[in-house]
């Protein structure tokens, strides 16, 4: 049977954690899969749960750390050499940008047949200087060169890497959905929502606002914390903000919230301020948060396919989101949710006000999300695309 190598950037909390479990479990028999990777850094949520729940144990490659490091990238390089020469594979299969950099040279090197990457998102904006940008496209279109297919996860992440940044032709980048188990998200939602808002002693009619995702500045809290503000004063249900999530910018954002006057509660205790905003850190129970919650929000600069608005939409929660990368490729604007330009706050703020004076409005868009996202996103249709695509290169290689 064919092998493939399956290459992640690092196991930290997130969708391409379980996009590459699914793939590595879900291919065999047909493709036979080693799996390999960085781990995540000490501000960042570990993964390896998900994929021991899948019965996967990746080999992990240390020196595959988030920041560029030329001495420690090369002795990653080094190391997914040696695992190629040992494995042998018939595909290299890179996901995200530090594993793409080293696995698609290491396999370039070692003269693999076929040679995949996938695109989870791209920092071509809002993460770097225009200088930095400019060189780091420099690399992925040679890299793309060399490379005998492109993955987008979204058709609007397509036209940006092959249409307004020139990674490679269009014509050379596949289009293949994000693929998740959403069934979680769907059983038992009462119960789950009862124990969400029962530890934060919630009342019924209190509208819990969320955002989920790590704290670092592309996930851009900031205009969260200030639209909810707003949304805090204005409202006249009580609308309780909760922050999911941790990262490098902790003291940041909580120090934000409290000179915005929002009071900081990092617990499940209960508060009678109206001005209270809960932040729960990391949680593994993410279908139980998104039960419990009456609204999820993301306020990013840049997104491949946000992974939270699916499993929002999955448990039928309405989403308010800012209007960046695949988000349109996700949700229906006043179908689902609301999408909103990225830097209008006020409209941001406007549709948060709205959402929690309507219950009949969260209650449509609640009912509708499952029809956008179930089958769309779910995990078999993603096998069934990869394995598609890996016959098609395989066969034009002549191996099979």
């Amino acid at each position: 049977m064919p092998r493939v190598l399956r290459i992640a950037n690092r196991f930290n909390l997130g969708g391409p954690t379980y996009n590459v479990g699914y793939l590595t479990r879900h291919l065999a028999p047909e493709f036979e899969t080693l799996l390999i990777g960085g781990q995540h850094d000490e501000t960042e949520e570990g993964s390896h749960h998900i994929l021991e729940d899948m019965g996967i144990t990746p080999v992990i490659i240390p020196e595959m750390m988030r920041e560029i490091s030329p001495g420690i990238d090369y002795k990653a390089y080094r190391k997914v050499r040696e695992i190629i020469e040992d494995f042998k594979p018939d595909i290299v299969h890179t996901h995200a940008s530090k594993a793409g950099a080293i696995g698609r040279q290491a396999a370039i090197s070692m003269n693999v047949p076929v040679i995949v990457h996938t695109f989870h998102g791209h920092y071509f904006h809002s993460y770097f200087n225009p200088y930095k940008t400019a060189f780091y496209k420099v690399i992925e279109r040679r890299l793309a060169k060399r490379s005998d297919a492109i993955i987008a996860i979204c058709d609007t992440q397509k036209h940006e890497l092959g249409t307004i940044h020139g990674i490679c032709p269009p014509e050379k980048i596949t289009v293949v959905p994000l693929g998740f188990d959403l069934t979680r998200f769907r059983t038992d939602r009462d119960v789950k929502r009862a124990r969400f808002r029962t530890e934060f002693q919630l009342n019924e009619d209190d509208v819990a606002i969320g955002i989920i995702g790590r704290l670092v500045p592309i996930k851009n809290h900031g205009l969260f914390l200030r639209a909810i503000m707003k949304a805090v004063n204005e409202s006249e249900a009580r609308v309780v903000p909760f922050i999911v999530g941790n990262g490098e910018l902790h003291d940041e954002v909580l120090g934000s919230a409290r000179q915005l006057g929002l009071h900081v509660l990092q617990g499940a205790s209960r508060s009678h301020e109206r001005n209270t905003l809960y932040f729960t850190s990391w949680r593994k129970d993410i279908d139980v948060v998104m039960a419990g919650l009456d609204v999820n929000v993301l306020t990013s600069f840049n997104e491949g396919t946000p992974v939270s608005l699916i499993e929002a939409q999955a448990s039928g929660t309405p989403v308010v989101s800012t209007d960046v990368g695949g988000v349109r490729d996700v949700v229906r604007d006043e179908v689902t949710g609301f999408i909103v330009p990225l830097a209008d706050e006020d409209a941001l703020a406007e549709r948060l006000v709205r959402l929690a004076a309507d219950h009949g409005l969260r209650h449509r868009m609640s009912g509708l999300g499952w029809d956008v996202v179930g089958e769309a996103f779910h995990y078999t249709r993603l096998v069934s695309d990869m394995a598609q695509l890996y016959r098609r290169l395989l066969a034009a290689k002549g191996i099979k």
